[in-house]
This record gives structure tokens, sequence and C-alpha cells, in this order.
């Protein structure tokens, strides 16, 4: 292994849990403005001499602003470090850090793999990036705090464009013969919404005087589920996911909404879950149709094929590119940076769910990981 890889690694892993504890005492629901400062003050008291703080305007509005720092160097080339700070967890359900009493590799927490430990990841690549600064003109380390709920464009890109790579730190993974991987293909993602247009009326005086809108939600969320094909030529998954309407158990619901999540390998194959979906149905009910969030996919394997193998020997064990069915910020990134990897953040499980964790013994491989693949894009 690369002698300051090793060095940087074990410098990294030192740190890495008490600031993940730091991090993840912090609650960041996305949209939570008053979070997401705190979380941002956090990384900033954490950031290497002379590194600069810009907070950039947020995609969403209402949001507090993202936050990026910035170090320069003497080299001629620039990576992007992304990651974010929002969970999709709320306040009352928020977990701080807490050890497995029965497994001692094992830390709760909201966030902890998705992505709070992914930042401390890139914090860290970042501060020991800080101490060569030959090898680079420019990293930056983008921190976004809408992630997890945005439904509007993506704003950075254009800012970034000129970056010769970009490293993500979301959760990483092994491959099935235990080497490490990084996410080289992403699929696309898409949210719909449907909205149902009814009538109310009293559901015991009058119920046949109105117009069910619960009634037609189910029937859409039928249509969108019968769309599912995980195993077709776009490997197209579709799943309601969520379904509102009605406020009162005595009322027949007019209005409500349903939502439901989609994956395929290409945006274009969300457009026959929109059709499938019919504008109105016999009842009388309207169904209102859209795809309220896009994101594209990522396919970064053929650009990014050297810069495995590079780090591959800079490790001095494989580092394998793998494929993974959930979205990202990287794949807005591929589209301008064409040597983006995704997956570089430390292992963990039950991402989005209560009792999401992180792998101690993860953070310094993973941190080698992450050195390993900077390096190697520094190195062209």
């Amino acid at each position: 292994m690369d002698p300051w890889i090793s060095e940087s690694s074990v410098s990294i892993a030192d740190r890495a849990l008490a600031q993940i504890e730091a991090l993840v005492g912090v609650s960041t629901p996305s949209g939570d403005v008053k979070g997401a400062q705190e979380a941002q003050a956090i990384v900033a008291s954490l950031l290497p001499d002379g590194a600069q703080v810009e907070h950039l305007p947020c995609s969403s509005p209402d949001h507090a602003p993202d936050f990026c720092a910035r170090i320069t160097g003497t080299g001629t080339r620039r990576i992007l470090l992304l990651g974010h700070l929002d969970t999709v967890v709320a306040h009352d359900a928020h977990r701080p850090l807490q050890p497995d009493p029965d497994n001692a590799d094992v830390m709760y927490g909201s966030g902890t793999v998705d992505m709070k430990g992914g930042d401390v990841l890139a914090l860290g690549v970042l501060t020991a990036l800080a101490r060569r600064p030959e090898l680079h003109a420019e990293v930056a380390l983008l921190l976004v705090v809408d992630e997890e709920w945005r439904v509007g464009p993506f704003t950075h890109v254009e800012r970034f464009a000129h970056f010769d790579a970009c490293l993500c730190f979301e959760a990483g993974e092994l491959d099935p013969d235990r080497n490490d991987a990084i996410i080289v293909k992403r699929k696309a993602a898409g949210t719909v919404e449907v909205l149902a247009h009814g009538r109310s009326s009293h559901s015991g005086a009058a119920p046949d005087a109105g117009i069910n809108a619960l009634l037609a939600l189910a029937t859409a969320a039928q249509k969108i589920a019968a769309e599912h094909d995980p195993h077709g030529p776009d490997h197209l998954t579709a799943v309601p996911t969520v379904i509102r309407a009605g406020d009162a158990f005595n009322v027949v619901p007019g209005e409500g909404r349903l939502i439901a999540d989609t994956r395929a390998d290409s945006l274009d194959a969300f457009a026959r879950v929109i059709d499938a979906v019919p504008e109105e149905l016999p009842s009388g009910a309207r169904l209102t149709t859209r795809l309220q969030r896009e994101w594209p996919g990522m396919d970064s394997r053929a650009t990014t094929a050297d810069l495995l193998e590079q780090a591959s020997t800079l490790l001095g064990r494989p580092v394998i590119g793998a494929q993974r069915g959930g979205a990202s910020d990287a794949s807005h990134f591929a589209s301008a940076i064409p040597l983006t990897v995704d997956g570089l953040g430390p292992r963990g499980g039950a991402a989005h769910n209560p009792g999401e964790f992180v792998r101690v013994s993860s953070l310094k491989s993973r941190a080698e990981v992450a050195l390993a693949v900077a390096l190697a894009a520094l190195h062209g």
C-alpha cells in the first residue's frame, strides 16, 4: 500500500467515530434550517487550516444554504468531494449514536451510513490532501442539505463542471468476493405523483352522492404497480409508497394524493408509468399524474476503468466497480464530470430505518479506498 494512504487512513479512522458522533448528534431532516446550520458549524470546526468556506444557495427553496469548503494547491487537477447532511428522519424519531450491546462493530444512529459517516470520510480526505498541496490545484467539499427530498433541478453542476473528478461518499460496500467496491453505475430515479379529484359527501347520509378519491388512488396504485418489471429491458421498478386521502371517518374523501417511487436504467422508462394511469375513471374521479422528481442515471464504467486499476495498485488490493439501484447526487455530476464515482463512504446498513448503523471496522478500510481513488484521480 502507498505509504501516504496507509498513514493518512489511520489518522482519519482515529478521528472518524468522534466526528460521526458529533454530526449524528444533530437532527437534520431535509428542510430543517436550524439543524442544517448546526451540522455545518460542526463541519467547519473540523476543516484543515487554510480551507475557504462558501455557502451556496440550495437547490430547494426555504432550505439552509449548502456548504462548500475549498483548499488550493500547486498541482493541476481539481476534484470534488460530495455528500449531504440531511436525513429522512423526523426530529421525534431521531436517534443519536449508540453502540450495539452485542456487537462492538456496530454503531446505531440516524444518518450514520446515509450519509454522515461518508461526510466524515470526505472531510478526512480533504484534510489529508491539504497536507499535500503539490498533488492538486483545488479540492472542494460540497455538502448539500436537500438530497433526501429535492423535487426541483439540482443547481450545482455548472459550478463544478470544469473539475477533473467527482467522488461521492454514499455508503460503501463489498462485492460477493469480499473485495472493496465503489459505485460506477446507478439507475435513474423518478417520483410519480398522482392527484385524485373526486367529490365529498356524507358517507352515511349520502354515500353515493360522493366520488371517492381514495378508491381512485387505489386504482392508480394498481396501474402503477402493474408496470413493475425489474427483470425487463429497462429494469424498471414501480412501487407505490405513500397514499393520503380523507380528513374524517364519515366523509367520502374528495381529494387525495399518491406517491410512487420508480427506478430504471434511463428516465425514458418512466413515461409508460405515467401513461398507465388514466385521466378519468368510470366513477367520475379525475387523476392528474406527473413525474415530480427526476434523477438521471449514471454509467461511469468505461471512463473509470483506468481509475480503478490505478487505485487498486496504490491500495495493494482490488477496488471493484459495482452497480446500485438507489439515486444520489453523483448522478447529476456524471453528466458533466465523466470521472465520477460513488459509494466511497463506510459500510453499514438499514439506511432510512430506525436501525440504521455504521460498521466501525470499515472506517479505516474505506478511508484507504477513498484516499486511493482520490490519489488516482489526481494522477490522471
